[in-house]
């Protein structure tokens, strides 16, 4: 062997293609390898890392796809390629190809939300517009089909370049999924992990399309108008109320209001008959048949029977602010429907404190276990 085929043999082994992408950033989805007139030599080293995918194209058409590993480029590890090069017996000379290095890792905690207003229709409110954000995670599941359909010949693609796509996609197919839910408006809110689930599984087909995987989908929160808010607020307070008692107990404390007017003779006059009229109207709302015409019995010396004790009534602790008044069998409700538990606060009229509903002792019946305990023998 002469001198100068020890140097080429040298000069050819010492510049052999070494094929690799080390990711420094946390935001690059897919890289072009670049070389001089995309040129790589025979034999030249590929290698793939943990949470990479390779993707040689040609002339603008998928060729062959790497998965991690370290492969010498050949007419063997080049099946595709070879095919559409028409190679039959290897080759020695450099050959041209683009070769892309796709990341395949999770990318977390991307951001979505909708632009506008969704406008639904609610059995009882009407219109109502909703607004909802959230976040959602996702990675490569086919490298080929994402270059092809997205990526193109963008030599770095961003997620933030795909993010705009993807958050305008989110943003349809949820205002089709709720649109379709048809849940009462309040009920959105409460239940966001059912809804996540059901978008998540109706948004998957369209991000398989394009190479895609969504791995997590989350609504953390769906808002409405605040006006909107405050009648359905005001909404439920009416319908969980038995209005009879509420008139009831107004009534009642009417009446301690005008016995307890200091302002002088006449104010006490007026105190005393708005007292005795309010009570006349409690009288006849307690006792319904009593009629316009008939005259409450008279006891012994001619005095009025006091009026029935009003039922007691029950204040509870709700998300840091007092509610109420309800009444037992309401409380009792909404220990049943979880809106209060065993440690709820509280507090009726002649209590010092609030207190657990579990330490009162009329209440500690809603916890159960009050079966009596076996005769005597």
């Amino acid at each position: 062997m002469g001198i100068f085929d020890k140097i080429k043999e040298k000069l050819s082994h010492e510049f052999i293609d070494i094929i690799e992408w080390l990711d420094y950033t946390d935001d690059t989805i897919c890289h072009r390898f670049e070389r001089y007139q995309n040129e790589i030599k025979n034999n030249a080293k590929l290698i793939v890392r943990e949470g990479q995918t390779a993707v040689f194209v040609n002339e603008g058409q998928l060729a062959d796809v790497f998965k991690p590993g370290t492969y010498t480029l050949n007419t063997q590890n080049l099946p595709i390629l070879t095919t559409l090069k028409g190679w039959k017996y290897g080759f020695d000379s450099p050959f041209k190809a683009e070769v892309y290095f796709v990341n395949t890792h999770l990318f977390t905690d991307e951001k979505w939300g909708t632009k506008n207003p969704i406008t639904l229709q609610d059995e009882r409110f009407g219109l109502v517009e909703i607004r909802a954000f959230g976040t959602y995670a996702f990675r490569i599941d086919d490298a080929g089909k994402f270059i092809v359909d997205i990526v193109g010949t963008d030599n770095n693609f961003t997620n933030f370049e795909i993010n705009e796509h993807l958050k305008s996609l989110i943003a349809t197919r949820f205002t089709d999924t709720v649109g379709q839910a048809n849940l009462p408006i309040e009920l959105y809110a409460a239940n966001t992990t059912e809804l996540s689930e059901t978008c998540k599984e109706v948004m998957q087909p369209e991000f398989k399309s394009v190479g895609i995987s969504l791995e997590k989908f989350y609504i953390e929160n769906v808002s409405m108008p605040e006006d909107l808010k405050k009648e359905i607020f005001e909404y439920s307070r009416i319908d969980k109320l038995d209005l009879d008692k509420l008139t009831k107990f107004k009534t009642a404390k009417a009446i301690e209001a005008a016995a307890a007017n200091e302002g002088g003779t006449a104010g006490a006059g007026m105190g005393m008959g708005m007292g005795f009229v309010l009570a006349q109207q409690m009288g006849g709302m307690m006792n319904p048949q009593i009629g316009g015409q008939q005259q409450v019995p008279m006891q012994q010396g001619g005095a009025m029977p006091p009026p029935m004790p009003a039922p007691v009534q029950y204040y509870y602790a709700s998300n840091g602010q007092q509610a109420g008044p309800v009444s037992f069998e309401q409380l009792k409700t909404l220990f049943a429907n979880r809106t209060v538990n065993k440690d709820t606060l509280v507090w009726k009229q002649g209590m010092q404190n609030w207190t657990a509903l579990s330490e009162v002792e009329e209440l500690k019946a809603f916890l159960g276990g009050n079966t009596p305990p076996p005769l005597p023998g």
